[in-house]
């Protein structure tokens, strides 16, 4: 039984991995169209040109967000923390690091606005999905988004309406602070909850079968 949960568990975190790697594809054809920053990300640069402070980084701002919003977690309800929510905050800027680098010449090759609202419409697609695959692996999920994943659920509102709600506030909250809002902003905001909402019931009944094929297969 131990065994089988230990199984489990490294199956969850694997796809887990998967569903990361997809979302960052997106994150990173979303940044490389170069139209605004995603809402979160707004957030975080309007609070870093706040503070302004000198050994403060955009990423450090990033990361101290994300230890907050861990930290009420851990007070109000811990149940969601697990060990991908860790996976999420350590690689998700190495993984980004590593698909604009294969990706920048793609970027190159045309900067005419049409072809890069279609690569931010792509990405967001793109990020919609590996979002739900991470959520519905249930090893965790990455803090920013868990923030729309417990609302949704201690509200027992549709993720996708929730996810709009709590992006267009990092957009207004960052934007109030300095931070820079584009076209990109916009589509990402109105963009990623309606297909991550039409996303998670296939990707929950996808990585149901794929638990149950392995696991099953591991007690016969």
């Amino acid at each position: 039984m131990k065994k089988q949960a230990v199984k489990d568990i490294l199956l969850r975190v694997i796809i887990l991995m998967a569903g990361l790697t997809v979302a960052h594809l997106g994150v990173t054809l979303f940044i490389l169209a170069d139209l605004g920053t995603d809402p979160f990300n707004v957030l975080v640069q309007g609070i870093f040109r706040t503070l302004a402070l000198p050994l403060l980084t955009h990423g450090r701002v990033h990361i101290l967000i994300c230890l907050l919003i861990i930290a009420v977690l851990l007070l109000t309800d811990r149940s969601y923390i697990r060990i991908g929510t860790l996976l999420c905050m350590a690689f998700g800027g190495p993984i980004i690091d590593g698909f604009t680098l294969l990706l920048t010449p793609l970027a190159a090759v045309s900067q005419h606005i049409v072809f890069r609202i279609v690569m931010n419409l792509l990405g967001c697609v793109i990020l919609a999905y590996g979002m739900t695959i991470v959520i519905r692996s249930e090893a965790g999920t990455g803090p920013n988004d868990l923030v729309a994943v417990v609302i949704s659920d201690k509200t027992k509102k549709k993720f996708s309406t929730v996810r709009i709600i709590t992006d267009l506030a990092f957009v207004g909250i960052g934007w109030a602070l300095g931070g820079s809002v584009g076209l990109g902003t916009v589509l990402c905001a109105f963009c990623v909850g309606p297909v991550a909402g039409f996303f998670l019931p296939l990707n929950k009944r996808l990585i149901d079968r794929i638990l149950q094929s392995a696991l099953g297969s591991a007690k016969n």
